[in-house]
């Protein structure tokens, strides 16, 4: 076998070693990001900066470089219902993720730049609804 050959199998497990090294620091970097700025259930980055409870769930409205992000969460989880959240930023559609689920709905995230937002969530026939915020 000639070295030529050995020092590109060389340098091509090089690579992949390294890639391999690469990929799992960033996920743990990742996966400690996330477990910091985890929201209720896991879900938005960012510190609460709104509340909007109701009869039969809360949305949480979380905040971070120009994005804004909402989740709700049912008060007693666990039967699948209607759910929803909806954030909009003036001057755009609003964003909803709608369905049945068990414990929360979204999230929900836009970048809203200093824009006012709208933040909308249901549980069942319950709801909430912000009006314009965070201006």
């Amino acid at each position: 076998m000639d070295s030529g050959a050995t020092v590109r199998r060389l340098r091509r497990r090089l690579a992949l070693g390294a890639a391999v090294l690469a990929a799992s620091g960033a996920l743990t970097l990742t996966a400690t990001g996330a477990a910091q700025a985890a929201g209720p259930g896991g879900t938005c980055a960012g510190r609460e900066v709104k509340t909007l409870p109701f009869k039969t769930g809360v949305t949480h409205v979380y905040q971070r470089n120009g994005y804004v992000c909402a989740v709700t969460v049912a008060r007693d989880p666990g039967s699948a219902r209607t759910m929803s959240v909806s954030v909009q930023a003036r001057g755009n559609r609003p964003v909803v993720d709608q369905g049945r689920y068990r414990y929360h709905a979204g999230p929900v995230t836009v970048h809203a730049g200093h824009r006012c937002v709208w933040i909308k969530g249901t549980v069942g026939r319950y709801s909430a609804s912000s009006g314009w915020i965070l201006c």
